[in-house]
């Protein structure tokens, strides 16, 4: 595997971690937002791998599509998008029950991981 491609991923696992960490704070809102980075920098490892590039997007159905992440996990990766928007800026709705759908997040964001790895 190429150093690039470790280094994403490696990120991918520490944001992960990291995702771990604030929940168990509940810090739902930097949990969530480090859900979805997990998640994107996994893909974007595997996308290295297969293209030799990364693209500049967040979001995790298109990284997804073009890294042939199966149906099941797409359809849970629409959801950890949008994490990226409600977990950043304040102008956007707040979310009831952020604690429950984090820990949906993180469940899904490992998932990928562990699909990542697997493809890498």
């Amino acid at each position: 595997m190429k150093e690039e491609v470790k280094k994403w991923f490696k990120k991918a696992k520490q944001d992960l971690g990291s995702a771990k960490y604030n929940f168990k704070g509940k810090k739902y809102d930097v949990c969530a937002f480090l859900c979805q980075q997990s998640a994107e920098k996994a893909l974007k490892a595997l996308l290295l791998k297969k293209s030799g590039e990364i693209r500049k997007i967040h979001d995790l159905v298109e990284l997804g599509k073009n890294v042939g992440l199966p149906s099941e996990l797409l359809d849970k990766a629409k959801e950890l998008t949008l994490a990226y928007a409600y977990s950043r800026y304040p102008d956007v709705q707040e979310v009831k029950n952020l604690g429950k759908i984090v820990k949906k997040f993180l469940k899904v964001s490992g998932e990928i991981l562990k699909w990542a790895e697997k493809q890498l």
